[in-house]
């Protein structure tokens, strides 16, 4: 019976204190269609939320599409930045390693200006907003508080 109630105990400690994570979605640039030409990538990215370790996935035939990753003005302007700067590889995976707006163009011909191949994201800190610290009285509480619990339901068990 000791055994067993070692286990339960083990089992809600871990459920109970287990901090909770979260995962990096991937993404995949127009779903389907993927990185092409008259798309309205604005439309693909409405519903969805970008957070800080997600990634975007864009999939195009190689030399016939790039991605370059540009400022708010020359997102605008199409304006594209040196060819050394360009992702080329037809399965480009962007990390989303920090928050804020992202811009995305193609940089062949006039993909960007011409048929609207580009993205802008708003990409989010976290998941969730953060905690804030807890007092050490909080922190006593808590633990007190779970010990208790872990005590009760380990007597509940016992019985």
């Amino acid at each position: 019976m000791a055994t067993f109630t070692h286990i339960v105990l083990l089992v809600i400690s871990v459920v109970v204190l287990l901090p909770s994570t979260t995962m990096a979605a991937e993404y995949v640039v127009g779903d389907d269609s993927g990185w092409t030409i008259n798309y309205d990538y604005q439309v693909w990215a409405k519903d969805k939320v970008f957070y800080v370790g997600d990634k975007l996935v864009f999939k195009y035939p190689v030399n016939v599409h790039n991605v370059y990753k540009v400022n708010a003005s020359s997102f605008v302007t199409c304006t594209v930045p040196p060819p050394s700067a360009a992702l080329t590889s037809g399965n480009d995976v962007v990390t989303l390693v920090t928050p804020g707006k992202k811009w995305y163009i193609c940089g062949v011909e006039e993909h960007c200006a011409d048929f609207n191949q580009k993205l802008v994201i708003d990409v989010q800190q976290g998941s969730m907003a953060p905690a804030p610290a807890p007092s050490s009285a909080t922190k006593f509480g808590a633990k007190t508080f779970m010990a208790t619990i872990i005590f009760g339901f380990a007597m509940i068990v016992m019985v």
